[in-house]
């Protein structure tokens, strides 16, 4: 459970206030540019053989029905599954590559090899300047459109 105090976030709520409605499409671009933090530091951290895994670090945004929300998810890109897939025999998936070297596996011998945990440690490292690059980006978005109405 992570608990902050995200500096600059009253100015970014009275800004907020004066301007009305916060124009999704600096949501979007805030969010997206915080997160992009996380995945560069995923990459930068992933385990490196061919470089597909690295590579296939993608941000993916969820779709909300609430306006003014936008959440990103750091995931591997399902476009690259002919990569990622381990396949037995007959053509089942009998596992995953991303997902073993984040969170480990079970040798064939039995013993556990543990995961690399690249995508945990870049949110939990990079949670503090996720937060104030979304909060700058948005005090920077919203006073321009606030200049642009004129409310300053």
């Amino acid at each position: 459970m992570f608990k902050f105090k995200i500096e600059g976030m009253r100015e970014l709520e009275r800004s907020i206030k004066k301007l009305g409605n916060v124009p999704q499409k600096h949501v979007t671009a805030s969010a997206r540019k915080g997160m992009g933090i996380v995945q560069k530091d995923a990459k930068r951290n992933a385990p490196r053989e061919t470089g597909a895994l690295e590579s296939g670090i993608v941000l993916k945004g969820e779709r909300s029905k609430l306006n003014a929300k936008k959440v990103y998810r750091v995931v591997f890109d399902d476009k690259m599954n002919d990569v990622f897939q381990k396949k037995n025999a007959q053509g089942e998936v009998t596992g995953y590559y991303p997902v073993s070297q984040e969170y480990g596996f079970f040798a064939k011998d039995g013993s556990y090899i543990p995961g690399f945990r690249f995508v945990h440690n870049a949110l939990n490292n990079n949670a503090r300047a996720v937060e104030k690059t979304i909060v700058n980006e948005m005090k920077k978005k919203i006073d321009v459109e606030i200049a642009k109405v004129g409310l300053k």
